[in-house]
């Protein structure tokens, strides 16, 4: 089976550097020109209830039946979110939450290995699912963080969690070996995903 990990398209606050985390900001008007139609026609995209990832599957997937999972919603910054880190240069909380590795509980939102958890755990199961169904192909669009979180805890080979970071409309294909999901439950890095226009 091949699993696509897809990160959604260019949003303005994309383009602002702005952490956008659970907030449902839109693609922008250049993010949805830029999406190219895939050449790949899966039957179903497992989706972010966000609606940037929902309007990425739209284009790059069009006929495609879009399947939510709550778990695949970008990481909750709390009270960074909406803003950048220009703006936060001297906010005491964002400067001791980057400093300890981006690892810390943020001001009213997660902390990352509980998002990694969510994350990638989410990501593992729709693997389980799709296996469990005999399908050939699962489909997931999402966002950064998220691909970030499943490359980490499941592709090979090993990389850690921002050497996974991807442009907006791209992604990863993976392959599912039988014999390697089962004894270490990894999946094997085959090449990168692009559905944006060439510039």
């Amino acid at each position: 089976m091949q699993v696509f990990l897809v990160r959604h398209g260019r949003t303005v606050w994309t383009e602002q550097r702005r952490y956008q985390g659970r907030r449902d900001v839109p693609l922008s008007p250049e993010g949805e020109a830029e999406l190219v139609r895939a050449a790949e026609s899966p039957e179903e995209v497992w989706v972010s209830p966000l609606s940037r990832a929902r309007r990425t599957a739209e284009l790059v997937f069009p006929e495609a039946v879009q399947r939510v999972e709550p778990d695949l919603a970008e990481m909750d910054f709390g009270a960074f979110e909406g803003r950048s880190y220009r703006d936060m240069e001297d906010d005491r909380n964002y400067r001791t939450w980057v400093e300890g590795g981006c690892m810390g509980r943020c001001p009213g939102g997660e902390d990352r290995p509980g998002f990694c958890r969510r994350a990638s755990g989410a990501v593992l199961r729709l693997v389980e699912r799709s296996l469990a169904e005999k399908r050939e192909e699962l489909v997931i669009v999402a966002h950064g963080g998220v691909l970030m979180a499943a490359m980490e805890a499941l592709a090979l080979p090993k990389r850690g969690y921002f050497d996974w970071q991807t442009a907006p409309g791209t992604g990863y294909l993976l392959s599912v070996e039988p014999a390697l999901w089962t004894e270490e439950r990894k999946l094997r890095l085959v090449r990168g995903l692009r559905y944006t226009k060439e510039v």
